[in-house]
């Protein structure tokens, strides 16, 4: 039995932040049934239409993004602009445990359907929203995506290297991080309302998700009166606490070939000498932590000039043998088709897909021996399952789904 088989979600996710959430709930055996717009082609969520594509067809049902945050669900399209539409989903959701969404804040409010409504529909309706700021406040009606929030939460201005503009986490880092704490979010709902049968608003904030990441530098601003970016600092791939030299990402033989290096004590630097062998390793600078540290910049060059002339997986190797910290930086062929690891945990596994085919998706990152998780099916088409809702949810016959379907409701 999967974990969260009989829960069923009326699930108005889009995009990272909130679909990623919902695919965990799909995953591990909840219905999660996405409600649509009929009358906008999938605008309702831009990934929709957005590559990768998986091969030379582009439309609607065809966006890879899309399906990889989406794998498991039901897809129903419902115009909310007709009384129909939103009588029909107060019938679904009146039949759920959780509605979910990502809208700003407000949205699902001039829809119809606050907190307040929900509950006259289903009094221990547990509703999770998850946006930029929250429902309260003066930021509230502000709109954020993940590199908005990265930057108002200060994790790009915390991340780089000494004396140059912040680099940044990545296009959509906190679309995904406001996924995984909105799942949980929606877990610790589930569980109180397991112990009381009380449902509530779990009202989130991706900005504020963005700030818990920071409680040393934040720490040691308010305590110590240090900035996180001052000069020498950030250090990036350099450890401070505990204090390491070399420690970090060397360039290897061959274009855009790195590999991760870190000497955590003396005796760490000298197996990485004697595995280097050249006069300079074993100068007597560089044999204590003190030496290394004050000449870190001289150092690092002489581990680039070292590594760049070698192969990045030999080096692996030979350095792992040698009892020391250091892998070769994966490219995405490197660690998702040829890594031997994956064979053994089943991290991108292969769905079929309605108008794709056969396509493979991330998988999650944990396994759990009773009630494993099942990521077989792609996520659906527009409105590909709207028929099989009506009639196995609500108990519509052919005939009145016909005629919602010439009328415009779905």
């Amino acid at each position: 039995m999967s974990a969260l088989k009989g829960l069923r979600f009326c699930d108005f996710t889009g995009q990272l932040a909130g679909a990623a959430a919902t695919k965990w709930m799909a995953a591990f055996g909840a219905e999660v049934i996405r409600i649509e717009d009929p009358t906008n082609n999938g605008a309702w969520d831009v990934l929709r239409n957005n590559p990768p594509f998986v091969d030379e067809r582009r439309g609607t049902d065809l966006g890879g993004g899309f399906n990889n945050h989406n794998v498991g669900k039901l897809g129903i399209t419902l115009n909310l602009k007709t009384a129909r539409g939103r009588e029909i989903l107060e019938e679904i959701i009146a039949k759920s445990d959780v509605v979910t969404e990502n809208f700003a804040a407000g949205v699902l409010e001039r829809l119809g359907f606050g907190y307040d409504r929900l509950r006259e529909i289903k009094p221990d309706i547990i509703y999770v929203s998850n946006c930029g700021f929250g429902h309260s406040g003066p930021y509230r009606d502000f709109k954020t995506w993940g590199p908005i929030v990265q930057a108002l939460s200060g994790l790009t201005f915390n991340s780089g290297l000494p004396d140059m503009e912040p680099a940044g986490w990545g296009f959509s880092y906190m679309d995904h991080t406001g996924g995984h704490y909105m799942s949980m979010a929606i877990l610790l709902a589930l569980f109180h309302r397991m112990r009381t049968g009380e449902g509530q608003w779990v009202d989130m904030a991706c900005c504020d998700t963005g700030l818990t990441l920071h409680g040393p530098a934040l720490l040691d601003y308010t305590v110590n009166g240090r900035k996180a970016r001052r000069e020498g600092r950030p250090i990036g791939n350099r450890s401070e606490w505990p204090a390491m030299a070399p420690h970090g990402i060397y360039r290897a033989l061959g274009e855009d070939q790195w590999i991760a290096i870190a000497c955590r004590s003396d005796a760490d630097w000298q197996a990485l000498a004697a595995v280097i062998a050249e006069d300079w390793a074993n100068a007597p600078q560089w044999a204590t932590l003190d030496g290394r540290i004050a000449g870190q910049d001289e150092l690092d060059q002489l581990m680039n000039a070292w590594c760049s002339a070698r192969d990045k997986f030999a080096m692996h190797r030979q350095l792992q043998d040698a009892g020391l910290a250091a892998a070769a930086v994966l490219g995405a062929r490197e660690r998702i088709d040829e890594d031997p690891a994956n064979d053994h945990f089943d991290m991108w596994p292969t769905v079929t897909h309605s108008a794709m085919g056969d396509v493979r998706v991330d998988g999650l990152p944990l396994r759990m021996s009773r009630t494993p998780q099942e990521i077989s099916r792609g996520g659906p088409c527009i409105g590909e399952h709207t028929e099989q809702v009506l009639t196995g949810l609500l108990g519509m016959d052919i005939e009145a789904i016909a005629a919602l379907r010439e009328e415009g409701v779905i």
